[in-house]
């Protein structure tokens, strides 16, 4: 096997919970194959590095070898090599307070807290 598709590698290899949810995020650019935002149906090579974003953090993974089907995590993780900075644990990050009495927050202010806390999906 010298290719396989983004979507299904990332879903095979457990980075992903569903196909479905690995494709969407491809779709919506938020993987990158070498720095270039690609499609789903791109054929992701061995030593190819794939970059995208969880909740608090950046996942670097390079491809060292290629699945098609879902395994078990101690097989999975034998397929990729994981260049992530380490994340921040959560005691250590801000937790943003509003003054008591100030009311429901706007849903502007409500997208800045949630781009502080790290879950914003832009």
């Amino acid at each position: 096997m010298e290719f396989v598709r983004v979507d299904v590698w990332l879903h095979a290899v457990r980075l992903f919970k569903t196909r479905s949810a690995a494709n969407t995020a491809v779709k919506g650019g938020k993987i990158k194959v070498d720095g270039e935002p690609v499609k789903p149906s791109h054929k992701l090579r061995v030593g190819q590095t794939v970059t995208f974003r969880q909740p608090g953090r950046e996942r670097i993974i390079e491809v060292t070898g290629l699945l098609e089907k879902r395994v078990g995590h101690p097989v999975a993780i034998k397929h990729y090599t994981d260049h992530s900075p380490e994340p921040i644990p959560r005691y250590l990050m801000a937790v943003p307070r509003r003054e008591r009495g100030a009311g429901r927050p706007t849903k502007k202010e409500r997208r800045e807290l949630d781009k502080l806390r790290g879950y914003s999906s832009q």
